[in-house]
């Protein structure tokens, strides 16, 4: 096993747990291009945002221990 798979940080993993955080903090179904601008292109507060950054901050320290 490599230390990328022991940390869990296989770029499937990381992308599961981003759309995961996506459809929690954003309402988003999905995180893939879906060729339409209504689709592709989103206003967020800065408050969601700040939400999104600090899960995906925070699932990084998890997967480090």
């Amino acid at each position: 096993m490599t230390s990328s798979q022991t940390r869990n940080d296989a770029p499937a993993t990381i992308d599961v747990r981003l759309t995961q955080i996506a459809k929690q903090v954003f309402k988003l179904p999905t995180l893939d291009y879906r060729h339409a601008d209504g689709l592709d292109f989103h206003e967020f507060s800065v408050g969601q945002i700040k939400l999104a950054l600090r899960a995906a901050y925070e699932a990084g320290r998890a997967a480090q221990r």
